[in-house]
C-alpha cells in the first residue's frame, strides 16, 4: 500500500508539471495562390515557421478536426493535396474534379465537399477511401461552400448563376435555390444555424437568409459605404461570424477594409483598415483574433476581435488566398 505522504507528493508534482508545461500554440496555415506554397505561422509568437510547396495555384484550405491533416485545393493540379501539419510532408491526394477552388469538410472529418469552378459541379469525396461519392450539378462557376451546424445542408454559391444552392447531405440532392446579387463568393452560417450570410462580390452586398421558418428565405441585403472609397471597390468576399452571435465580419476586397456587422440587427457598425485586397478570413480557436489574407500586399492582418482593431501585419508568400488555424 502506498503511503499517503507519497501520494500527496506525487499529486503535487504532477500538478506542478501541468502548470509548468507551456500550452502549444496553434499553427496558422496560409495558401499563397501565386507562390504555389503554404506559409506556416506560430499562433503565439506570430513568427513565420515554414513555407512549403503546395502544388499549383493553392486556394481553398482547411484542416481535419483533430488538427493533424491539412487539405489544400491545388486548383491547377485538379486535385486536393493532403499534408501532415507537423512535418509538412504530403501524405496523399484526393480526387476533386476540375479546378477545385473552395471546399468544406464535414465536422466529423468525412466527407469533403468541393466546388469545381470549371465543371459546374460540387464533388463529394470520402476522405478515408479517397473516392468520389457523388457529383452534384450546380450553377455556373461554383465557388462558395458552407455546411450548416447540424450538418443537414451544404451550401454552394455559383458566381455566374448568382444563386445559393441548398444541397441535402442525406442524398446530395438540391432542395432549394435562392437568387442573390452578382457573383456570390462565400457563404457563412451563424453558430445557431438560424441565419446564412452570402457575399456578392460584384453586387456589393451580403444577402441574409433566414433558416428558421419553413424553406430558407431571403430576408435582407446588407450594403456598404466607406468615405473616400469608390463604391465599385466595395467587393464583399470572405465572411466570418462569431460563435456568440454578436458580430459578423466581411472582407471587402480592393476596398482594403473589413466590415463589422451587428449580427442581431445586421447593421454595419464600423470598417477596419487592413492590407491590400483582403480576401479570406479565419478566427483563432478562442476567437480572440481574426486573420485576413491580403492578396496584393502579400501579408495577413491580425485583428483584435474585442477591440475591432488591426494590431499586426505578417508578411507571407506571394498572393495569399486562404487561411486556416489549427484547432485546439
Amino acid at each position: 500500500m502506498i503511503p499517503r505522504t507519497t501520494l500527496r507528493l506525487t499529486a503535487c508534482w504532477l500538478a506542478a508539471l501541468v502548470v509548468a508545461t507551456p500550452a502549444m500554440a496553434n499553427k496558422i496555415f496560409v495558401s499563397n495562390e501565386r507562390g504555389n506554397t503554404v506559409t506556416v505561422i506560430d499562433g503565439d509568437s506570430w513568427e513565420v515557421l515554414e513555407e512549403f510547396p503546395a502544388g499549383n495555384r493553392p486556394r481553398g484550405i482547411t484542416i481535419s478536426p483533430d488538427g493533424s491533416k491539412l487539405y489544400v485545393c491545388a486548383s491547377d493540379d485538379n486535385l486536393v493535396r493532403v499534408f501532415d501539419t507537423e512535418t509538412y510532408e504530403e501524405l496523399h491526394t484526393l480526387p476533386s474534379g476540375p479546378d477545385p477552388e473552395l471546399f468544406v469538410l464535414h465536422p466529423s472529418g468525412n466527407p469533403l465537399y468541393i466546388a469545381n469552378e470549371d465543371d459546374n459541379l460540387v464533388t463529394v469525396v470520402d476522405t478515408e477511401t479517397r473516392t468520389v461519392l457523388s457529383e452534384v450539378p450546380v450553377g455556373v462557376e461554383p465557388e462558395g461552400m458552407a455546411i450548416s451546424p447540424d450538418s443537414a445542408w451544404v451550401i454552394n454559391t455559383s458566381e455566374t448563376t448568382n444563386m445559393a444552392h441548398f444541397i441535402d447531405t442525406s442524398d446530395y440532392a438540391i432542395k432549394h435555390n435562392i437568387l442573390v446579387d452578382q457573383r456570390p463568393r462565400y457563404a457563412e452560417f451563424t453558430a445557431d444555424g438560424e441565419k446564412l450570410y452570402v457575399s456578392s462580390e460584384i453586387g456589393g452586398t451580403v444577402s441574409v437568409i433566414d433558416m428558421t421558418a419553413g424553406p430558407p428565405a431571403l430576408t435582407d441585403k446588407i450594403g456598404f459605404e466607406v468615405s473616400g472609397v469608390q463604391p465599385e471597390w466595395l467587393q464583399p468576399v470572405g465572411v466570418k461570424a462569431t460563435s456568440d452571435g454578436s458580430r459578423v465580419f466581411v472582407a471587402l476586397g480592393p476596398a482594403n477594409r473589413v466590415a463589422v456587422i451587428d449580427a442581431e440587427t445586421d447593421e454595419v457598425l464600423d470598417y477596419i483598415l487592413v492590407g491590400q485586397r483582403v480576401w479570406q478570413m479565419a478566427f483563432t480557436p478562442d476567437e480572440k483574433y481574426l486573420l485576413t489574407t491580403n492578396g496584393n500586399s502579400n501579408d495577413i492582418t491580425v485583428i483584435d476581435v474585442a477591440d475591432e482593431k488591426a494590431v499586426r501585419s505578417i508578411q507571407v508568400g506571394q498572393q495569399p488566398w486562404g487561411v486556416v488555424v489549427q484547432p485546439n
